[in-house]
């Protein structure tokens, strides 16, 4: 039984044969899609230079959901502090906050959404990465400019994207809301939500620690057509084993030929299993047991599959399955 809310991570995928603006044009359906399921919130990724995914700000997408639809949570999941100026993002989310009552959240990470160098200059005007003690001042300066120089209400949710125990434990520090990244680096999972409990301190953003858990959910109505949906990530996937980045998104029927090696299917199998993937049952049990597992507040689900009407079948399916395994 899944007791905790439901929510969705929307990475854009470019399918292999569509136009990114084809990608940008479904992110409206499968927001509106996903508020008639019920599901509590949607998150925006932030990517740059992928032929797999699109490179749409996070602000934008949150915005045009937003007045696209008229109940469900939004934001971003997330924007990436190196490559914005703290004030910048404090306006952006704290004037959509403003203008969607109760309904925006601000998400922060850290990484740089590209595994292109020259990308990633360019994004920080030429700056290089960014260290610890950076990220961590210029995620305590959008927080305060937030409260001292936006000042509007009501603010934006803000959250702290994390996959490691340095970035929990600076979640806990700053008494902030904490999502993970199961779905990105699930044998970290564990450590980092002992380190956050640990380092939590109570502040105006959060009372007492406050955990999401984002996983890579994929439902059919089989086990086996589960697994056809799935193959496209796969590939990509073993590519970035192999540490090539400029993987497209390829179709179904390309991924089952695709000429996986032995050790890529183990290595693909053994993050599947930590995952969710497979029919409905299949899939709501392993949800409620990483909830239980995690002690999760909430559950994120990212569904990279081609079509987008797969995509919100897998969303409804899991909605469907939830809701029966729950009704008395």
């Amino acid at each position: 039984m899944i007791d905790v809310p439901l929510s969705a991570l929307e990475v854009a995928m470019v399918q292999t044969g569509t136009r990114p603006v084809e990608t940008l044009r479904d992110t409206t359906a499968f927001a509106q899609g996903l508020e008639q399921l019920a599901y509590h919130r949607i998150w925006y990724a932030e990517h740059h230079h992928s032929p797999a995914i699109g490179a749409f700000p996070p602000v934008v997408l949150t915005a045009h959901a937003a007045a696209s639809t008229s109940a469900i949570r939004l934001g971003s999941g997330g924007v990436l502090a190196p490559n914005h100026a703290p004030l910048t993002l404090a306006e952006q989310f704290g004037t959509l906050a403003a203008l969607h009552h109760g309904r925006i959240d601000l998400g922060i990470g850290r990484g740089p959404g590209t595994f292109d160098e020259a990308t990633a200059r360019a994004l920080r005007r030429g700056a290089g990465p960014t260290t610890d003690a950076e990220y961590h001042d210029d995620v305590a300066a959008i927080l305060s400019f937030l409260v001292d120089e936006v000042a509007l209400d009501p603010l934006p949710e803000p959250w702290l994207l994390a996959s490691s125990t340095a970035g929990a434990a600076l979640a806990g520090t700053l008494g902030l809301p904490i999502a993970l990244a199961h779905h990105i680096r699930p044998d970290n999972t564990r450590a980092a939500l002992d380190r956050y409990r640990a380092a939590f301190t109570p502040s105006r953003w959060c009372e007492q620690p406050r955990v999401l858990v984002c996983v890579e959910a994929v439902c059919a109505e089989t086990e086996e057509e589960a697994a056809w949906r799935v193959g496209p990530m796969d590939v990509v996937k073993s590519g970035l084993l192999k540490g090539l980045s400029e993987i497209p998104f390829p179709t179904p029927a390309d991924a089952a030929v695709h000429p996986f090696t032995e050790a890529e299917r183990q290595a693909l199998a053994g993050f599947r299993a930590q995952q969710a993937v497979g029919a409905p049952e299949t899939v709501v049990r392993r949800l409620a047991q990483l909830a239980d597992e995690t002690g999760a507040d909430e559950l994120m689900l990212t569904t990279p599959v081609y079509d987008l009407r797969d995509r919100l079948r897998s969303y409804e399916l899991i909605r469907k399955c939830a809701e029966a395994t729950t009704a008395p």
